[in-house]
């Protein structure tokens, strides 16, 4: 068996007036913003498996996990302020819209998503918020907390990774999230080849997909 991570580093945003922006002083360099003075904050990386792939083998996940040191903290609270945090592992890369729709449609196609249960490994979409009775805590409390992850096989050669904040906040004030961890545990097997070559070429086909916007 083996144990994957995979880092994201500390978020720190400002919110001056109307506008949000990344305080890239103490921001980790892998985070960027969705539009120019949106709230919304977008990190990735992927696992590469490459090596697996040129073995032949089958990826078979048995848990998947995110680690967090805190929970965000705001220097100037409001009752109402809010976050959505989304964290997600898949087998398809995904663009930061698609990304951000995930908040709605989850992997619910029906729905309209475009990244199906069998291809999410892993996710999660969390709200929190501040209220009356935590707000000289400077801490977000949890309201709900989601996850979707199937922890479905793969014969792919990458497991994408996406990290995005959504924040709606009154007063002007500087925002904290802190690092993430990524974990992936799985066994690497080899399948019965027709099996295998099947799964590879669902594999292929998912992360050749025509760009979506």
């Amino acid at each position: 068996m083996k144990t994957l991570t995979k880092e994201f580093g500390l978020l720190v945003l400002d919110k001056a007036g109307p506008v949000y922006s990344i305080d890239t002083s103490l921001t980790n360099s892998n985070w960027r913003q969705l539009s120019p003075g949106v709230g919304v904050f977008i990190a990735d990386t992927y696992f590469d498996l490459g090596g697996l792939a040129m073995d032949d083998k089958t990826l078979f996940f048995e848990g998947a996990a995110m680690q967090e040191i805190l929970p965000p903290a705001i220097t100037v609270g409001t009752a109402g302020d809010n976050l959505v945090m989304v964290d997600i592992m898949c087998t398809t890369p995904l663009t930061d819209n698609e990304v951000a729709l995930y908040t709605q449609f989850g992997n619910i196609i029906g729905d309209g998503s475009s990244l199906t249960f069998d291809q999410t490994i892993y996710g999660r979409v969390r709200t929190l918020n501040m209220d009356l009775d935590n707000l000289a805590g400077g801490y977000f409390i949890t309201l709900g907390d989601n996850q979707t992850g199937s922890l479905e096989a793969t014969a792919s050669d990458r497991i994408y990774c996406y990290r995005m904040v959504i924040t709606t906040i009154t007063a002007d004030s500087q925002t904290t999230v802190t690092g993430a961890r990524y974990i992936l545990r799985a066994t690497a097997k080899e399948e019965p080849e027709y099996e295998y070559l099947m799964r590879l070429k669902r594999s292929y086909e998912l992360q050749n997909e025509p760009d979506r916007d």
